[in-house]
């Protein structure tokens, strides 16, 4: 009896299999992306407006960009002094673009800015000359650039300027650059550099008709409330035109101008005067903001169907080439 009662108080006893020391798989909706690897890229949107008196022909400034592969993008700003020599200015740069479109995927290119400009700048047989600035988007979040001259780029992040590019030059308002003449500048005077980004970062570049014409933190701000890249780059144009055309404006040209030694003359000073003012140029300007995508592993490429500039290759030269034809 005794043996009987003390079976019937005991627990219940449950067998518990060895546990395994591996957790075991769950399912999820989400289970693709989690299988694969995430890209940047780059969405890019685009604006120019032509010197006032340029309009006509559409300006001296070209660009492409191209959204295969990561991101890439180009802009070259032809130099107007060689109109005084009957040649125009805009079909240096022009070409060098294409050539620069042209040479992309070139195996020998490598994906590399530098080795791009030296192809396109090769293969370029205009007469005139440009500054230009090249930027490459790596898979891996990784933007390369090379630079010769004052065409600018900032990288903004969470509301600050992290990285700019800054201008090479010979002496005030003369810029380095890339020419059809052998005493001109080449690839190898390039200024080079890689900088790691993260997603949500902002690129803005353009020609320096943007950047004598605006503050950084007027960049800041209308990056800050554009809805998207095109209305960022779109809005950033307009508003560097409407400062050029000011002469009460104090533009970051007319304090780089005073800076060295550039003003109006001594009695006018007397007067309270200074030199002051935007200035009227081509304006280009290129956004773009870097995105993750997931590729798989298995497929090894993009999940996400890219919209808009991101589709496919999308390659453009400044409108005004079109003139040509």
């Amino acid at each position: 009896m005794a043996a009987s009662t003390a079976s019937r108080l005991s627990p219940p006893r449950f067998h518990v299999p060895p546990r395994s020391p591996h957790p075991p798989l769950r399912r999820s909706r989400f289970s693709p992306v989690r299988a694969a690897k995430l890209e940047a890229v780059l969405s890019i949107g685009t604006h120019v407006i032509p010197h006032p008196r340029k309009a006509a022909s559409g300006g001296e400034d070209a660009f492409f960009a191209n959204s295969d592969a990561g991101g890439v993008f180009a802009i070259a700003d032809g130099v107007s002094g060689w109109a005084e020599k009957d040649v125009n200015p805009a079909l240096f740069s022009r070409e060098l673009m294409r050539n620069s479109s042209n040479f992309l995927n070139d195996e020998e290119v490598n994906r590399d800015p530098q080795s791009l400009l030296m192809k396109a700048h090769a293969a370029t047989s205009s007469i005139g000359s440009a500054t230009v600035i090249i930027a490459m988007l790596e898979k891996t979040g990784t933007l390369k650039i090379a630079s010769v001259g004052d065409c600018g780029l900032k990288i903004i992040r969470k509301g600050q300027v992290m990285f700019s590019i800054y201008p090479q030059e010979h002496y005030f308002d003369c810029p380095y650059q890339i020419s059809s003449e052998a005493v001109g500048q080449t690839y190898q005077d390039a200024v080079v550099c890689s900088v790691n980004l993260m997603e949500g970062d902002t690129i803005v570049s353009g020609s320096d008709g943007l950047f004598d014409n605006i503050f950084d933190q007027e960049i800041i701000s209308i990056v800050s409330e554009s809805p998207g890249v095109d209305e960022a780059a779109k809005a950033l144009a307009e508003l560097a035109r409407k400062h050029s055309v000011d002469v009460t404006f104090d533009s970051p040209y007319s304090i780089e101008a005073r800076s060295r030694g550039f003003d109006v003359p001594w009695w006018k000073k007397l007067l309270g005067a200074k030199l002051i003012g935007g200035k009227m140029d081509d304006i280009t300007v290129v956004v773009a903001k870097v995105k993750t995508v997931a590729a798989p592993e298995d497929e090894g490429g993009d999940i996400e169907q890219q919209q808009g500039d991101e589709q496919g290759i999308a390659v453009a030269v400044a409108s005004a080439e079109q003139n040509e034809e």
